[in-house]
């Protein structure tokens, strides 16, 4: 047990003090972090959401630029996301077992900057001239290249550095809190200017192929903003139990973990919230409001929610802590959602009741991961065990399925409505199958993911835990 505490209880010297200098949060635990930490670590998120929100506009891009099926799209999304589960897990084990100068999860963020850039501009040279079968086999590996390997090597990492620096829940909410603004800029960028910069550019695949390269370049330089911030070595945590952990072994722990199997299914879902409103849009714009170049007015419109949203969510934090925050969240999400199924066809009930849907997502967003990181300790105090690249593969595994989910559903429902991109004036079922998507099932999955957030009961417990983990290193 000496390794674990002199990684527990770094020696006292020049950074020591240095991290004795912050003090101590609200519930006692040690501060690590100043202001340049949380910006440089917040970076990260752009490269995430830039693969994350291209990947949500591809079945647009394939279906309307490509001429790619709908249904295929939808099945392409599938099997991507299954992949990615199974990368996932093999991630999170990868990072529990990393040994390198720079650390366990840290080094992830600089091997994976230069496949980034690769990734996000692969994922729209789909050869137009090939045959249908030829374009489905490209944009099955292109997809599954961006996500279930780029994405997953930064994305478990990049959670699991949450849990390595800090122990803080404080310094842990300030940390996502940050990661979700820059996250919802690149995010909101992506869905407001995509479509009419690349009409502007023509509206043709050159179009986006350059909004790729540019936002490739964007991407790259914040992974490696990330990696030069970032620092594993005040990580006040026991971070070498799991090494030798068998893979099996770690996949039986995590379900002992009762408050890692909540946040499995609250991550799944919620992406699956942010894929439909992030992919739907353009639909809604084009088909039922008869403008697509809307869609820019109406992000525009949805901005005020969000910075309302992010100037509302830390005191939230700090007055109900962060569980009851998302809750809250939901809450709002379910009554604006359910007002909006009873006028469908209002563009002012689009921008006011969607605004306050979006305002409700601003929460889960910034305590997500932090929820989830707050597992890892649970988990330790539970079993003796400490897996926070596994844990953070509950994160990734969320994102993943939800948003296959949830891409694959659109393209499933608009084949359902006899969607045709290639058609002016679609179908009453078609536009049925966008409101379906748009309007209607946005509700029910406030409703389950506010049922999931209502088991999760760690707040109030996580004190005493960290207090006892903090005993058994140093009896």
């Amino acid at each position: 047990m000496k390794a674990e505490r002199d990684i527990f209880n770094p020696p006292v010297g020049k950074g020591n003090k240095k991290s004795r200098a912050l003090g101590l949060d609200a519930q006692g635990i040690q501060k690590t972090m100043r202001p340049y930490h949380y910006l440089g670590d917040g970076a990260a998120q752009v490269a995430l959401n830039s693969i994350n929100g291209l990947i949500g506009m591809l079945t647009y891009f394939y279906t309307d630029k490509v001429g790619i099926a709908a249904a295929t799209v939808g099945t392409i999304m599938l099997i991507t996301k299954f992949i990615n589960a199974i990368a996932d897990l093999l991630m999170g084990r990868i990072v529990d077992a990393t040994k390198s100068k720079y650390g366990k999860a840290r080094p992830w963020i600089l091997w994976m900057a230069l496949p980034t850039l690769a990734s996000i501009i692969l994922l729209f040279t789909v050869p137009t001239e090939a045959s249908s079968t030829v374009k489905t086999f490209y944009a099955l590996a292109t997809v599954a290249f961006a996500s279930a390997i780029v994405y997953t090597g930064i994305a478990i990492p990049f959670g699991s550095l949450m849990a390595i620096r800090t122990r803080s829940v404080e310094e842990r909410g300030k940390m996502g809190l940050t990661r979700t603004i820059f996250g919802y800029i690149i995010g909101m960028i992506i869905a407001i200017a995509l479509i009419p910069i690349t009409n502007m550019l023509g509206g043709d695949q050159k179009a986006w192929i350059i909004v790729a390269v540019v936002l490739g370049i964007v991407s790259f330089i914040s992974l490696i903003l990330t990696f030069l911030a970032s620092k594993e070595n005040n990580a006040g945590a026991s971070i070498v139990e799991s090494d030798n952990i068998p893979f099996w072994e770690s996949i039986k722990l995590l379900f002992q973990n009762k408050y890692w199997v909540i946040m499995l299914f609250a991550q799944l879902l919620i992406n699956m919230l942010y894929t439909l409103n992030g992919s739907t849009g353009i639909y809604y714009t084009k088909y039922i409001l008869g403008n697509e170049n809307l869609i820019g007015i109406m992000g525009a419109v949805g901005l005020v929610p969000v910075f309302l949203g992010f100037v509302m969510v830390g005191p939230m934090i700090k007055k109900f802590g962060l569980t009851r925050t998302a809750r809250l969240g939901m809450i709002l999400g379910i009554v604006s959602s359910l007002i909006r199924c009873f006028m469908p066809y209002n563009f002012i009930a689009a921008i006011v009741l969607g605004g306050i849907a979006t305002l409700a997502t601003i929460p889960m967003m910034a305590v997500g991961g932090v929820l989830v990181n707050n597992t890892v300790e649970y988990g330790e105090w539970k079993t003796g065990k400490r897996l926070v690249g596994m844990v953070n593969s509950a994160n990734s595994f969320g994102v993943k399925i939800g948003t296959g989910l949830a891409a694959a559903m659109i393209g499933w429902i608009l084949a359902m409505g006899s969607y045709d991109g290639a058609l002016v004036t679609q179908a009453d079922s078609a536009i049925t199958s966008i409101l379906v998507l748009r309007v209607y099932l946005p509700l029910v999955i406030f409703v389950l993911t506010y049922l999931c957030l209502r088991k999760y009961d760690l707040d109030e417990k996580y004190p005493q835990i960290v207090k006892e983990l903090e005993e058994r290193l140093n009896p």
